[in-house]
């Protein structure tokens, strides 16, 4: 497991974040979006990577109820597919049972690297398209349940004491 527990205001993550297309605000101290969050990060001879999974309680798009990769921004290590399967574990040891829709992910083309598959390194870790946004026409990639790996605790978790 490559990943750590982080939070929303960790200021490694927030700069690795800063670098992503989907930053609002950069230079503010939270990145996630309001409502549950878990923020994993990555760092090992020189590469950083940070992960962000938001499940909002009101969702602006028609897959409501299912995680949300908000962020994922790899800057060095080799294979991010298997950062994503890792961060996907990591996010089942924390919440438990997967909502029904699974995660998704939103792909804004004309902001990545141009390639052939929008989304190859999300698509390698088992997520599928499953169609467009409406407001904005943003590819979603969707990896559900039983496509999932099973739960790992990422560095530096604890179990919870039960008295």
């Amino acid at each position: 497991m490559m990943w750590a527990l982080s939070h929303r205001f960790d200021p490694r993550a927030a700069g690795l974040a800063d670098r992503h297309y989907s930053r609002q605000k950069p230079g503010t101290p939270q990145f996630m979006p309001s409502g549950r969050a878990f923020v994993l990060y990555a760092e090992d001879d020189g590469h950083r990577a940070v992960w962000g999974t938001s499940w909002p309680e009101h969702a602006r798009h028609e897959w409501e109820g299912a995680w949300l990769c908000s962020i994922f921004r790899n800057e060095g290590f080799p294979r991010s597919h298997k950062l994503i399967r890792q961060a996907v574990a990591a996010t089942l040891w924390r919440y438990g049972e997967a909502p029904s829709l699974g995660m998704i992910t939103f792909v804004k083309e004309d902001a990545v690297r141009p390639k052939r598959d929008p989304g190859f390194t999300f698509i390698m870790a088992g997520f599928r398209p499953i169609g467009r946004t409406r407001r904005h026409g943003h590819l979603v990639l969707q990896l559900l349940p039983k496509r999932m790996p099973k739960p790992v605790a990422p560095r530096g978790a604890q179990m919870e004491l039960v008295l």
